[in-house]
């Protein structure tokens, strides 16, 4: 078998027996649903996936979610509850070979046996197409039951054809009531966890843990782990986890974030306020301030794709540009250098001119929406392209803009009867940057004396 198989009934079972040198998170990995934090949202009670664990019908599925939130187990799970054999392959590790191994051996196992085996393959959408075809049909036969895990949107990462065939099923983050309680359970396990050692673990330091660990169980494990092998034992024998210990865990001083999370929302919004008020000054700063307290990159990165729509707009097309190739240059190089890209879009986007008419147009277009319902579309606007249509007059009298001067027909309507005339994007003469120019043109257009219809 390839390198890439990494889990199957005789390695499962010596790693009940002794648990040895296994990390925190690996023991503490849940053994059942019961045990199981977080998702409730679709494993509460009368969810679709609590469904499926109680009829007892897996069905092929891809988990998306961020790291730690319990992929791999709630795979393991699944099988578990369906009575499936749990195989487990690594599409970073894996090829080809390994995934026929797996198909061979799950057929065996169908056959001579009747047993179901529930593939699960770890970080899915590094699976190149080539494998991903070859996986195909053996999930249409029903020889395996895929369960795709991938950290990725597998909208753009999985094929077509595979997606298809499998339920897509979205992992949020954990809160930090969820990852305390999770600290919490670790801490006092005396069987799997360090509840046979004598720590003093102060609330205020578990809350600490469960906040930087951002939603991510494993890292939490890791952080608390590390932590307990810091502090020497006091003269009743006992260790004593504090802030410092955490600090010293994590590698790097840990920036307090309140109970409640009121920092967190403070900072951000600080971010947002700064860059709106073009200081590039202060916008690094609350920007430094989010990464170096453990922010998750992506997050800030999605608001500052937010913030070039809501807030620049067409004052600096340019600046949407920049925010998305900001993400994704994030995502290619990763940390450390993907904070360079970061830092170049904030400050282009608080030294950028500012306008936010994307958002008033969309409210106002949106409310005449909600006030008239489906307007019909007007005749001359309605797609022509079918005999029937012809024979109904759609698209009769369409006026083609490019056969006029300067490629526009005045006065002529777009909009539905009941709303001709109607203005949702307003740019002025007093508008910033790109967008004064968009208003001047459409001035002049929109000033226009209506031309004659043709035909």
């Amino acid at each position: 078998m390839g390198m890439g198989v990494t889990e199957m009934d005789l390695f499962s079972r010596a790693a009940v027996r002794d648990r040895r040198g296994q990390p925190l998170a690996e023991r503490m990995r849940p053994r059942t649903l019961a045990e199981f934090f977080g998702q409730e949202h679709i494993l509460g009670p009368g969810k679709w996936l609590r469904r499926i664990i109680e009829t007892k019908q897996l069905s092929s599925l891809i988990l998306w979610g961020p790291p730690g939130t319990g992929k791999t187990t709630l795979g393991r799970l699944l099988a578990a509850e369906a009575g499936a054999q749990f195989v487990a392959l690594s599409a970073v590790m894996s090829g080809v070979k390994d995934l026929r191994e797996a198909v061979a051996e799950a057929a065996t196992r169908l056959q001579q046996r009747g047993e179901r085996t529930a593939l699960f393959v770890d970080e899915i959408h590094r699976f190149n197409k080539a494998q991903q075809d070859a996986l195909l049909p053996h999930v249409e036969a029903g020889t395996v039951v895929l369960i795709g895990a991938t950290t990725e949107n597998p909208s753009f990462e999985v094929n077509a054809a595979l997606l298809s065939r499998a339920k897509v099923v979205v992992l949020k983050p954990l809160d930090a009531v969820q990852v305390r309680r999770i600290v919490d359970a670790a801490i006092a396990d005396g069987d799997r966890g360090l509840g046979k050692e004598p720590l003093d673990v102060a609330p205020e330091v578990r809350d600490l843990i469960a906040r930087e660990a951002q939603g991510d169980a494993r890292r939490a494990l890791a952080t608390v782990e590390a932590a307990a092998a810091v502090p020497a034992p006091d003269a009743q024998g006992r260790r004593v986890i504090d802030k410092v210990a955490v600090e010293e865990a994590l590698q790097r001083r840990a920036l307090l974030y309140d109970k409640a999370g009121d920092e967190h929302y403070g900072v951000v919004s600080a971010l947002i306020k700064s860059l709106r008020g073009s200081d590039p000054d202060a916008a690094v700063y609350w920007m430094a301030r989010m990464m170096e307290a453990g922010e998750d990159p992506m997050f800030v990165l999605r608001r500052l794709v937010i913030f070039a729509a809501e807030d620049v707009g067409n004052a600096d097309p340019q600046a949407l540009a920049v925010a998305v190739s900001a993400m994704d240059a994030f995502r290619f190089v990763g940390l450390p250098e993907g904070l360079l890209p970061m830092t170049q879009a904030v400050l282009y986007l608080a030294a950028a001119p500012k306008s936010n008419t994307a958002v008033t147009a969309y409210a106002n277009a949106k409310a005449d929406v909600d006030a008239h319902g489906a307007l019909p579309v007007p005749a001359h606007l309605r797609n022509a392209s079918t005999a029937l249509g012809k024979s109904l007059g759609l698209g009769d009298n369409y006026q083609y803009p490019h056969d006029f001067e300067g490629h526009y027909v005045p006065g002529e309507q777009y909009l539905p009867d009941a709303l001709a005339g109607r203005r949702y994007y307003q740019p002025s003469s007093t508008s910033t940057g790109r967008e004064r120019e968009i208003a001047e043109r459409l001035a002049a257009l929109r000033a226009l004396p209506k031309a004659p219809r043709r035909g």
